[in-house]
């Protein structure tokens, strides 16, 4: 089923947005959103740390109608969730491998961009923080952030 919150967040929306920018690490691949991120989460989730090569993925959420890309053409990777069975389409650089863009099954008409993709990452507001049962065990978190030990309903 559709994630119903997403879609009352992402009709909401300001139209004084700040444009935001980023791209791969080789420059081959930069976009730019011109909207405010609907969501941002941290995941602990396996496949997040196996496609980040990290301890956790962090992604931002826009409405995919104002994201741009530009260069590329980006290549894209499917992941079928063993948990929920929706799929995860990872879009990354041809050139060197980085994953700027997610489109998920669950969030119809969103973007999600790798976080650390970002020109300035340092607006990220990170709201949740998800399969913490999966986080290696010396993670801590801040407080006040929504904790999940799966994935977030809503």
């Amino acid at each position: 089923g559709q994630d119903h919150a997403w879609d009352r967040q992402r009709q909401g929306g300001d139209n004084m947005a700040e444009i935001r920018e980023g791209g791969c690490l080789c420059g081959t691949v930069r976009y730019r959103v011109k909207s405010d991120a609907v969501r941002a989460s941290a995941c602990h989730c396996t496949f997040c740390k196996r496609r980040t090569g990290s301890a956790l993925g962090m992604l931002v959420l826009f409405d995919e109608a104002n994201v741009e890309i530009t260069g590329g053409p980006l290549t894209t990777y499917e992941h079928r969730s063993d948990e929920s069975q929706r799929w995860i389409r990872m879009q990354f650089c041809p050139r060197c491998g980085t994953t700027v863009t997610l489109k998920l099954e669950r969030f119809p008409g969103a973007c999600g961009i790798s976080a650390g993709t970002l020109d300035d990452p340092s607006w990220v507001k990170i709201e949740r923080i998800i399969w913490t049962r999966s986080a290696l065990p010396w993670m801590t978190y801040p407080p006040g952030i929504e904790q999940f030990e799966k994935a977030a309903s809503g």
